[in-house]
């Protein structure tokens, strides 16, 4: 099974900054040493009858003043096919912004960037500076760049199980056609399905679904839950295919946060790979899941 891991961290922690890693700092998570030490791409390893043939970055705090130098240290770095999401801080004047793009875009990895939203999403989402420059960002896809991308992704890192919020970001969805906004972690399903919040989650990702620039990717589980059971997450994958589509969701890992739960990346892998869900799939499905989706969204063929 070929795998493009859409979902994952690289950390050089002699050289980076990486904030959040450090145990003074929140998050303050009891287990933060597991993850605390530098990661390289020959971390990455899997073995028959998997093969990781390519991945995208997702920005880890390794200089968010200049994000830039991630990417840097990557392209200078990596020996695999990849592409790279930087950090963009979204309350930046229009200005700086622009600026902060152009010096992004200079990089071949780059395919987009992710401010994350979290707990703040609805006060950054109806933020007018905010809104402005992800109509900037629009700009850049409607326009092109000189990169021969189609266009730019913004990654959405934010819980799905408040209205409010949701509804914001259908707005800037909405608002932005030439962007490609792609769900991190699921949206974070909640670790009961039997809740209220689980429901909500639910339907807000019907919302989001509707628009044809939004894709999921299926990860970051042990967010939810360290202990996360093969059922809760059979049922969650069940759920995001039946309102995503084969064509609009991936199966992602979020190395090295994986480890938290699961004691390999392989393990980890052959985990979603063994759902009943996963099996039931057929094999053009499961191919979707795990490599031609991420190679489409994330312009793997344009790199």
């Amino acid at each position: 099974m070929k795998i493009i891991d859409p979902h994952l961290h690289l950390f050089n922690v002699e050289q980076g900054d990486y904030h959040w890693l450090k145990a003074d700092n929140p998050p303050f998570w009891s287990d933060k040493a597991v993850i605390n030490k530098t990661f390289i791409e020959s971390d990455l390893v899997l073995e028959s009858p998997l093969q990781l043939t390519s991945f995208v970055h997702i920005e880890a705090g390794f200089d968010n003043n200049q994000p830039e130098r991630e990417i840097d240290w990557l392209e200078k770095h990596c020996q695999k096919p990849f592409v790279s999401i930087a950090a963009l801080d979204l309350t930046k004047s229009s200005k700086d912004f622009s600026k902060q793009i152009e010096k992004l875009i200079e990089y071949r990895s780059l395919v987009g960037v992710r401010h994350i939203l979290d707990e703040q999403a609805l006060l950054l989402l109806t933020n007018k500076q905010v809104q402005q420059n992800f109509n900037l960002l629009n700009d850049y896809g409607l326009n092109g760049y000189g990169l021969n991308k189609d266009s730019l992704i913004f990654e959405v890192q934010m819980p799905l199980t408040e209205h409010a919020p949701v509804n914001a970001l259908c707005d800037v969805i909405c608002d932005n056609a030439e962007i490609t906004f792609i769900i991190n972690h699921s949206g974070f399903p909640p670790a009961d399905i039997h809740s209220i919040e689980w429901q909500l989650w639910q339907s807000n990702l019907l919302k989001i679904a509707m628009f044809p620039h939004t894709a999921i990717k299926c990860s970051g589980w042990e967010m939810t839950n360290r202990h996360y059971q093969s059922a809760w997450l059979n049922d969650n994958l069940a759920l995001i295919f039946n309102v995503f589509g084969a064509k609009k969701m991936m199966l992602a890992s979020n190395f090295p946060l994986c480890l938290f739960s699961k004691n390999s990346y392989q393990y980890y892998w052959l985990l979603l790979l063994n759902t009943e869900f996963f099996q039931a799939l057929a094999k053009q499905e499961q191919n979707a899941l795990c490599y031609d989706n991420a190679f489409r969204l994330y312009q793997f063929s344009k790199s």
